[in-house]
């Protein structure tokens, strides 16, 4: 699981590819569609296309004369699942130290010192 994370945070890292992937969660679409908000060229982003696909983070179908593009989210769950331990650590280091900081609030007011 170690290297798949490693796959999928890579290919992550990049912002087009994650802009590439934003536009995917709202559903297929060909090369060209996904190719336009992007001032590059088609060669790069067949690049971006490819590191994704090897991630396994995309599909490229073929219908006809194009090639659909399709999410999968596989992948993206299993680094969410990953990073669901760690926000879970900072939730509960949060809490302890809101706890800290309102029990020395209580011993201020309790001796009378002000902020």
């Amino acid at each position: 699981m170690a290297s798949d994370l490693s796959i999928t945070f890579a290919a992550l890292a990049d912002p087009t590819r994650r802009a590439i992937l934003a536009r995917l969660a709202l559903g297929e679409t060909t090369v060209t569609k996904l190719a336009e908000p992007f001032q590059m060229s088609g060669p790069a982003i067949s690049k971006h296309l490819k590191v994704l696909e090897r991630a396994g983070l995309i599909t490229r179908g073929c219908e006809a004369q194009w090639r659909p593009c399709r999410l999968e989210a596989g992948p993206l769950k299993k680094a969410s699942d990953w990073l669901e331990r760690y926000r879970r650590f900072w939730e509960e280091s949060f809490d302890r130290l809101d706890d800290y900081l309102h029990d020395l609030q209580k011993k201020e007011k309790k001796h009378g010192r002000k902020k």
